[in-house]
């Protein structure tokens, strides 16, 4: 069997991100799990605000079909957003609007959805920790027919969240990201 490939994708391209950071610490504890991680940044895929009108006069942009190959490479996928104004920012719902017009020829729009397991997380300064931006993102997530795990991570007061060594400190919070990364791996091997 293969080895299992898991792609983290940070929603916010803000320096000194607290989604960053958080991808950055899912990415590690998927690693140790056994996992083949690779971490992106949207940074790399920019793309155009999603208008239908552009996409029938120059099709899909080259960045969208590149993203949906990326994800399709990758039996999962955790997505770390942050939230603004009680939802997903423009950049994680434009990014998932323009991939999930991505068609190959032998497939059916939007198969890259259904075809892996999806994980989402949220990092947040308030005491929700982003749980507004996540209920969002898995009603849009579902809406492309993805399978989206039942496990999620809303990381509160997320600046104050780490110790000295860059590792979340508190028990719930190592706790909840365990488990999101174990269903992650579970689910993600099924559907292999």
């Amino acid at each position: 069997m293969s080895s299992l490939k898991i792609l983290v994708i940070p929603g916010s391209l803000r320096a000194g991100s607290l989604n960053a950071r958080l991808a950055a610490t899912a990415a590690y504890e998927l690693a140790q799990a056994g996992a083949e991680v690779t971490r992106i940044s949207l940074a790399d895929f920019p793309l155009p605000i999603y208008d239908g009108d552009l996409q029938v006069k120059s099709g899909v942009p080259k960045n969208a079909v590149n993203l949906k190959r990326m994800i399709g490479v990758h039996h999962g996928v955790l997505i770390v957003t942050p939230e603004y104004n009680s939802s997903v920012p423009p950049l994680v719902k434009n990014t998932i609007d323009w991939v999930s017009r991505v068609q190959d020829a032998h497939e059916t729009r939007g198969q890259v959805f259904r075809e892996r397991a999806f994980a989402i997380a949220a990092a947040s300064e308030s005491r929700l920790g982003g749980t507004r931006s996540l209920a969002a993102l898995r009603l849009i997530l579902t809406a492309c027919h993805a399978t989206v795990i039942p496990n999620q991570l809303a990381l509160s007061f997320a600046s104050q969240a780490y110790d000295d060594m860059d590792r979340l400190k508190h028990p719930a919070d190592v706790e909840s990201l365990g488990a999101l990364v174990q269903q992650l791996i579970d689910v993600s091997q099924r559907m292999m």
